[in-house]
């Protein structure tokens, strides 16, 4: 929101939260998301509401955190936030309407899933999603804000357990260790066994290797709502 808040990073983790409590927001919502790189699998986004004032010492950006830590501290967020709500936009939503309009539609629907509506939205990223409620976006808002943090846990620990269920329906590709990235393995695997269901047909790298069945392949987009 231009002219809002100020431009200065904050200095602590919760000074973006207590700028918008100040101009009388209370429940304010951290929203991220998890998977805009991979060449297969959804994109995750989560929304978190925290306790005023909570600290949650080790919440950081997910991507700063071992496997472990975050495994850990997603329960810890579990039991502590007012309220989680996550939103997913699939490998077929992904190639409909593309990654970007994917992320907010999956940043939307983790908004709806919250079991009550916020008053304010801070957003991890440069784009704001299409709601009629209050939201800032922040550049590399998961390491300026702890409820941006705690959403960006939230939704890596929820696709990459997704990632690893589809690695045992679609063995081969080793979704469990790269969770569908383009990493060398992986990259090989497409080129050897062509595209898995699962796979985004519309990504390079996986475009290229697509059979005459899957190019014309129509299958409609769908997403999920989950709340906890």
């Amino acid at each position: 929101m231009t002219g809002l808040f100020p431009d200065n990073p904050p200095l602590d983790m919760l000074a973006l939260e207590g700028q918008a409590m100040r101009r009388g927001y209370r429940r304010i919502a951290g929203i991220d998301e998890a998977g805009r790189g991979p060449l297969a699998g959804p994109v995750v986004a989560a929304a978190v509401v925290l306790p005023d004032g909570l600290l949650l010492p080790g919440v950081n950006d997910s991507k700063q955190l071992t496997e472990d830590m975050r495994e850990r501290l997603f329960d810890v967020i579990h039991r502590e936030a007012l309220a989680i709500g996550v939103g997913i936009g699939d490998h077929a939503l992904i190639d409909s309407i593309n990654i970007l309009q994917a992320t907010l539609s999956a940043m939307r629907d983790a908004v709806n899933a919250l079991s009550f509506t916020p008053d304010f939205l801070l957003i991890d990223g440069i784009s704001s999603i299409p709601m009629n409620i209050p939201q800032r976006t922040v550049k590399k808002g998961d390491s300026l804000s702890l409820s941006i943090a705690a959403a960006s846990i939230i939704a890596k620990v929820t696709r990459d357990r997704m990632m690893v269920e589809y690695d045992a329906q679609y063995p081969g590709y080793g979704f469990s260790s790269h969770k569908g990235y383009g990493a060398a393995t992986h990259l090989a695997a497409i080129a050897a066994l062509g595209p898995c269901p699962i796979h985004r047909k519309s990504f390079s790298g996986v475009k290229e290797h697509l059979s005459a069945e899957q190019k014309n392949d129509s299958a409609a987009p769908s997403t999920g709502l989950f709340s906890f």
